[in-house]
């Protein structure tokens, strides 16, 4: 009873006119009692597009929470403090780890959530598939000494080591979402480069609320924009890295861990020192150094993104 109201709550909110009928194996169907007129001009959405319905409820939870959080302070019309932009984004983790597991019961049932969770479990995999976990790290650091050492020592990376902390609930979180649920979904109708790219893209998107308050020079004033377009450019290309662990690993416990990887690898090793431009520099390049490496995978593995 209680997933029945739950359903017919979210179809109201998703303007649909009719119940969804809840039958005892726990998947949603259409009721049978509609005339077939009426189930094709009116057809469940979340059935019908499980993706963008994904998307929807992902973008709603997140940013309608992200606004909560900010609300008090936009109301009395301050400019947000820092702390208040960074309680925003645990917030917003709600969006992408419900929305995947709500919809996974609604479109595949208690068989469809035991299988996500298994994915979630997957640590037997062939120990190779692990070194990739190290490409974050390694290119940062990299990156940022070699800043460092031929343009400017304000480049100099952070050791901050309780960044890690950061990362962990972001990787577990999402990708309970955009690898457990939406990328599986995206890559079945599409190539998985590009079901990657656009959900990369999304990802990047999704981060808009709280883009100001990513990186260490914050709030990035007139460099905002700047900041979010080089942000988006690098997160895109690490979402195709993850999609393509996930593709030859079927593990979603992988995914999580690259995602912990690169968010702890920023926190940690981001120079404090920089400026909003600088930031926006080395985020670009970033971005770049991403791109290459995903460039080796793709002549390496296809289109496909695996064997």
């Amino acid at each position: 009873m209680e997933q029945h109201h739950l359903a017919n709550l979210l179809a109201q909110l998703l303007s649909l006119d009719y119940p969804l009928h809840f039958p005892q194996h726990g998947i949603y169907t259409l009721p049978p009692t509609m005339s077939s007129e009426r189930q094709s001009r009116s057809a469940s959405f979340l059935l019908s597009h499980p993706v963008a319905a994904y998307f929807l409820l992902t973008f709603t939870i997140s940013w309608l929470g992200a606004l909560a959080v900010a609300a008090p302070h936009l109301l009395r019309h301050e400019p947000l403090p820092i702390l208040t932009g960074i309680l925003m984004f645990p917030v917003m983790l709600l969006g992408p780890s419900l929305s995947g597991i709500f919809l996974t019961w609604i479109t595949a049932g208690r068989p469809g959530l035991r299988d996500l969770f298994s994915r979630a479990l997957r640590a037997r995999i062939p120990a190779r598939w692990y070194a990739p976990l190290l490409i974050p790290p390694v290119l940062v650091l990299t990156l940022l000494l070699t800043l460092k050492t031929f343009l400017s020592p304000v480049y100099t990376p952070n050791l901050f080591l309780m960044g890690v902390l950061f990362g962990v609930p972001a990787g577990l979180l999402e990708e309970i979402g955009w690898t457990g649920f939406a990328f599986p979904k995206m890559s079945s109708q599409h190539n998985p480069l590009g079901a990657s790219v656009a959900l990369g893209l999304l990802w990047g998107l999704w981060h808009l609320p709280v883009v100001n308050y990513l990186g260490t020079a914050t709030p990035h004033g007139a460099y905002w924009f700047p900041f979010f377009l080089a942000f988006a450019f690098a997160m895109t290309a690490m979402r195709v890295l993850i999609s393509w662990l996930y593709i030859n690993t079927k593990s979603v416990l992988i995914a999580q861990l690259m995602h912990i990887s690169s968010t702890g690898s920023l926190v940690i090793f981001s120079p404090p020192a920089v400026s909003a431009s600088q930031e926006v520099l080395w985020y670009a390049l970033y971005g770049i150094a991403l791109w290459l490496a995903v460039l080796i995978v793709v002549k390496r593995f296809g289109t496909r993104l695996g064997y």
